[in-house]
This record gives structure tokens, sequence and C-alpha cells, in this order.
């Protein structure tokens, strides 16, 4: 299936993309960029009893607005084109519910994975890549093409899925590692989570809308 290119059908991806960017703006432009991947970051000790001195946001509520803290302006950036790029097709399939479910189950999806992989962790994750991960993951299930060599299609498409979705873990590796943090973590598993979340996702989304229609 070739990618629906329509701009009229995707103002989740929009409205997503417009109020990630602003939220990055706006504390960079307060000076509070440190303060913001604090207060919104997911942080996993939280989840396993650990006191904090500052007052923070729900820890119930973290998955979802550290998704608006980003560690610099290439982690945003890239993020951003990535949301773009995929999140038009995916919601032009799925419709604007669908891909706000998705990039909400992403993100605690995202939080879960990295949770279990350091319950006692102190540093805040920060970022919309666990949720941009999972529209990623429903993109590839949607759109990508059967182009290893395997005799179950079924069992290619999912290949190509998990290339599609090492490639995006190294890019994320990439800039975690080349430019400033601020003491945030851009983290791998995090980014499997949701990736695995919209892989499951997709086509129960899929039927959702249309059972609606």
């Amino acid at each position: 299936m070739r990618p629906p290119e329509s701009w009229s059908r995707a103002r989740g991806t929009l409205i997503l993309a417009a109020v990630t960017a602003a939220a990055w703006l706006l504390a960079s432009v307060l000076g509070r960029s440190e303060w913001i991947v604090l207060w919104a970051g997911f942080i996993p000790a939280r989840l396993s009893g650990a006191d904090v001195d500052a007052l923070l946001a729900p820890i119930w509520l973290t998955p979802l607005t550290a998704t608006l803290a980003h560690a610099g302006i290439a982690h945003l950036l890239m993020n951003l084109l990535m949301l773009l790029f995929c999140g038009r097709s995916v919601e032009n399939i799925l419709g604007t519910r669908g891909l706000l479910i998705l990039y909400a189950v992403g993100a605690y999806a995202a939080a879960a994975a990295h949770y279990a992989t350091g319950p006692n962790d102190i540093a805040p994750m920060v970022g919309a890549s666990g949720s941009i991960s999972a529209v990623l993951g429903a993109y590839a299930i949607m759109f990508g093409r059967n182009r290893v060599k395997v005799a179950d299609p079924r069992l290619a498409l999912l290949l190509n899925a998990l290339w599609l979705a090492a490639a995006w873990v190294l890019l994320q590796l990439l800039v975690g590692l080349t430019f400033e943090t601020q003491g945030a973590r851009i983290a791998v598993a995090a980014h499997v989570g949701g990736f695995l979340a919209g892989l499951a996702l997709a086509k129960p989304l899929l039927i959702l809308r249309y059972r609606n229609a």
C-alpha cells in the first residue's frame, strides 16, 4: 500500500507536532529547560517508592508529560520530522482518534518498558520518541514493503519492520551520544516498547475505525 499524502486529514498529527514544538520553545525562551526535564520526565524510581524533594508532575501522568520535554533541539527536530512523516499517513488510515490512541498508548508502553529495565533509575526519561515509535510501528505494518526474501510474507513484513525499528533506535542513540542531554536519558527499551505497541495496535485500531464508520 502506498502511504496517503493528504494533510487535510492529518489534523491530529499537526496538533501533536505544534504542541510538542511549542512546549520546547516555551521552556527554552523562559530558560526552564532543565526544570521541565525534571518536572515532566518519567522517573522509574518514583514508581518504586523513592522519595523526591521537588514538586513534580503526578507519576501516572509523566509518560504523557515526558513527550513534551526534549533533551535538545536535535532530539526535538528528529522526533518532529518522524512524527510528521509517519503520522500523516497513519492518521489518514486510522483517523484522528486512532492516531491519538496510538500515541498515548505508545507513551505508556514506552514508560513500562523503560521501568522494566531499571525500576530504581532516578534519571528522567523524556521525549516523544516512545509515542512516535508506536506510530512508526503502525506505519511499518501498514506500509512496509516485503523486501526480505522469505517465503512467508507476514514474516518478511515483520523482519522489515524490525529493521526499521533498529534504524530508528540507532538514530536516537546517535543523537543522545552527540548532543548535550541535560541529564535526561534517551532510552532504547522505551523505543522498543513503543514500537511493539504500534505493531500490536495497528490492525485493531483499523478495525475499530471502520466498524464504527
